[in-house]
């Protein structure tokens, strides 16, 4: 590589470093040598090959399109999701939004009080 930073790599190492297997609904090994999760089950949650996610993460790729973008942002907020979902069911009275296309939507608000 000729030394030159790149976010998206950046971003996808960071952000698959930082997820459990358990948080977007994997079942936990015993003796797993990757803190995180395997290049192998990113690409699988994001519906790429595990190739294709090597050469992303490696800053190899060439510029990915919206829709490979779209699904690495839903699996990378898996665990968002998850957890708004539980907070949903426990809450009754939330909204919660998963985000589509916007990562940075995700989220649950309460509905504002009813008027005097």
């Amino acid at each position: 590589m000729d030394g030159t930073r790149n976010p998206l790599a950046e971003f996808l190492r960071d952000r698959r470093e930082s997820l459990s297997p358990e948080s977007v609904g994997l079942a936990a090994e015993r003796g797993r040598r990757v803190a995180g999760l395997r290049r192998t089950e990113v690409a699988e949650l994001a519906g790429i090959s595990a190739d294709y996610y090597l050469r992303l993460e490696q800053g190899r790729g060439h510029q990915p399109s919206q829709q490979v973008l779209s699904a690495l942002s839903r699996a990378a907020a898996r665990p968002l999701r998850r957890r708004a979902s539980a907070a949903h069911g426990r809450a009754g009275s939330r909204t919660c939004r998963t985000g589509g296309d916007r990562p940075d939507a995700v989220g649950c608000s309460r509905p504002a009080a009813p008027a005097p």
